[in-house]
């Protein structure tokens, strides 16, 4: 089973990489389908969703003009988001120093994160992920993060 899930998670990533999608494809909906709240927890009809299915999903998850959707080559889905679609849950450096490799809570990976790109509110780091996706550090990650780097030096990298 978990062979055919890869395999569909790496046909979904194709399909997710193909941006004439995003514009070609009709909305099925206007009505949101696939809820994700502010711990990055997705619901599909008020119904949770294990991981390994939101993980698919997310593989083909965008974000056009603030709105999120979930596209394939027939369907477009539209999506509400609490917050930030993903929490990510861990990092590491990747090279150039100002990149990093990330993961989420529902296991996704996204690699060569540029942090100079980050966005700073009060309570919250946001770092881009692809397809306008915008990444949020969960608590422990945040921690991790403020000890990690000297924001300001990143400037001068």
């Amino acid at each position: 089973m978990e062979k055919m899930t890869d395999s569909i998670q790496h046909t979904l990533k194709q399909f997710a990489a193909d941006s004439a999608l995003t514009t070609t494809t009709p909305l099925c909906s206007e009505v949101p389908l696939f809820d994700i709240n502010a711990l990055g927890d997705w619901t599909y009809l008020g119904t949770s969703l294990p991981a390994k299915f939101a993980k698919l999903f997310a593989s083909i998850l965008h974000c056009i003009d603030d709105e999120y959707f979930l596209i394939t080559p027939v369907e477009k889905v539209r999506v509400q988001v609490e917050d930030a679609p993903l929490l990510i849950v861990d990092f590491e450096r990747a090279q150039p120093h100002s990149l990093l490799n990330v993961s989420t809570s529902i296991g996704t990976l996204h690699h060569n994160v540029d942090i100079k790109q980050m966005k700073l509110t009060d309570d919250s780091v946001y770092l881009p992920l692809e397809r306008g996706l915008w990444g949020k550090l969960g608590r422990a990650c945040y921690y991790n993060f403020v000890n990690e780097f000297n924001l300001s030096d990143l400037n001068e990298q």
